[in-house]
């Protein structure tokens, strides 16, 4: 992929919500049983949204620039856009008021030793802080023992997107939720496509996993789009076995474009266990007896 074009973008993103919603859902008389596109007509999401359809047509083939607040709100509920698809469509409007840019190399994410401090003071559960491109940026003990199999990756930084799609197998081992954790990946890239479309070392990801993944090119071509949010990820670790864990991701107001993930478990739980015994082999391996 050579550069990611804003106004394909638009066009791809707004065409394939567009075709998810039948008239029944959008709450119009569908008439007669022979209809040729697959969801809303245009002429539908128009009248919908309160805007010409001419307009709508424009702002579809990638036109986006012109639309306000207003009009982009009506869109969001006219397609049934979902908060995360809400804010993509912003994202690109935004991107299109401003002059088209040549791809650029976004300063590199380094990690402030305070921060560093804070992870480590973190002791009882596993803590990491990577970009939005999901590069692994800086990790706490038990970060680096739970992620290791993510980290056996000797290029660095390692990058969870690349171990999902380019390390398959290893991943639907380490992950037991695969389908759905590649899924989400390739949502939460497509979300940043939005944010920085000439960023070049989101280019350079987007391209080398299309070129290599056959799976990331089906995922992409969906157009979905994903936050970081809380969640349950469950994982089988290659030393301590199966950890069913709660995250948290929490964006850092003072560093734009880190994201601190925690995972914990229940007092009690046999996941609470795992931890606690993936602490002790993590000590065991950094502090090996001499």
């Amino acid at each position: 992929m050579a550069k990611i074009d804003l106004r394909t973008e638009i066009k791809e993103f707004l065409t394939s919500r567009r075709a998810r919603i039948t008239p029944e859902e959008a709450g119009l008389p569908a008439y007669g049983g022979n209809r040729r596109v697959k969801g809303l007509r245009r002429e539908e999401v128009a009248l919908l949204a309160g805007v010409s359809v001419d307009y709508y047509v424009r702002m579809e083939r990638g036109s986006l620039a012109g639309a306000s607040d207003g009009v982009l709100d009506a869109m969001a509920s006219a397609l049934h856009l979902d908060e995360a698809e809400r804010d993509h469509l912003f994202h690109l409007a935004r991107q299109s008021r401003t002059p088209g840019g040549p791809r650029r190399r976004r300063p590199a994410a380094t990690v402030r030793p305070a921060l560093q401090q804070v992870l480590d003071a973190i002791t009882g559960a596993p803590a990491w802080i990577c970009n939005s491109r999901d590069d692994v940026l800086a990790t706490n003990h038990l970060a680096r023992a739970l992620y290791s199999p993510v980290l056996a990756d000797p290029r660095r930084p390692a990058n969870t997107a690349r171990f999902v799609y380019l390390n398959p197998e290893a991943a639907r081992t380490f992950f037991v939720d695969y389908d759905r954790i590649a899924r989400d990946v390739a949502a939460k890239l497509r979300m940043e496509a939005g944010r920085h479309p000439h960023d070049e070392e989101l280019i350079t990801l987007v391209g080398e996993l299309s070129t290599r993944s056959e799976r990331f090119r089906q995922r992409w071509a969906s157009q979905d789009v994903r936050l970081h949010r809380s969640g349950l990820k469950r994982m089988h670790h290659p030393v301590v076995g199966r950890l069913d864990l709660d995250v948290e991701s929490m964006e850092l107001p003072a560093e734009p474009g880190l994201i601190l993930n925690v995972y914990t478990a229940p007092t009690g739980t046999a996941t609470a266990d795992g931890l606690a015994l993936l602490s002790s082999w993590a000590a065991d391996q950094e502090n090996p007896v001499r």
